[in-house]
C-alpha cells in the first residue's frame, strides 16, 4: 500500500511537503521549497500609491522585501494582528530571477506531507471564474487545506510592479 502511495505521489507533482497556515477561518498551504523564512510580525514601512494589499516593505538582513497581506488580497475583512500573526518570506520566481516577498498570515500551523491520494482537483466554479492560484485541496484528518501556487497568487504584472518597487 505504501508503494502505491509513493508511486501516486511521483505522478502527481502537487504531492510533497507544505507549510500550512490560517487566513481567517480557512487553512491554506504552500510548498515548503519556496519558503525562505517565517518571522513574527514586525513594523512594515508603507509605500505610497501601492494597492491596499501591499502593506509595504521590510528590511530583511539588508534586503528590501515587499510584504502583502493575504487577507486583503483575498478580499477578506481586515483583522488586527495578534501574537500569532506571521510574515512568511517566500521566493517567487519572476522574469528577472527570484523575488523575495513577505506574506502576512494569521497563524502558521504546521508542515504537512501531502500524498497524491489526499489531493483533489479544485472545483469548477463555472464559466468566467478562474482561480489559477488554487492547485488543489488536500483532504486529511477530516479537514481541507487549500493548496496555493504562491507564484500565481500575484499576477505577472503585479510581480513586475513589486520587483520595480524593490529595485
Amino acid at each position: 500500500m505504501q508503494d502505491l502511495s509513493a508511486a501516486l505521489s511521483a505522478i502527481d507533482g502537487r504531492a510533497g511537503k507544505y507549510l500550512a497556515f490560517h487566513v481567517g477561518a480557512e487553512e491554506y498551504a504552500i510548498g515548503v521549497l519556496g519558503v525562505r523564512e517565517i518571522m513574527g510580525m514586525q513594523d512594515v514601512t508603507a509605500v505610497p500609491h501601492t494597492p491596499a494589499y501591499i502593506k509595504g516593505i521590510i528590511n530583511l538582513r539588508g534586503k528590501v522585501v515587499p510584504v502583502i497581506d493575504l487577507r486583503i488580497k483575498f478580499q477578506m475583512p481586515p483583522a488586527d494582528y495578534t501574537a500569532r500573526t506571521c510574515i512568511v518570506v517566500v521566493n517567487v520566481p519572476g522574469e528577472a530571477g527570484g523575488v523575495l516577498m513577505g506574506v502576512i498570515v494569521d497563524a502558521v500551523s504546521e508542515v504537512v506531507n501531502v500524498v497524491a491520494g489526499e489531493i483533489e482537483n479544485p472545483p469548477d466554479f463555472g464559466e468566467g471564474i478562474s482561480i489559477p492560484y488554487l492547485i488543489g485541496i488536500a483532504k486529511s484528518k477530516g479537514t481541507g487545506k487549500l493548496l496555493l501556487n504562491i507564484e500565481q497568487v500575484l499576477t505577472a504584472s503585479e510581480l513586475t510592479g513589486i520587483g520595480q518597487l524593490v529595485n
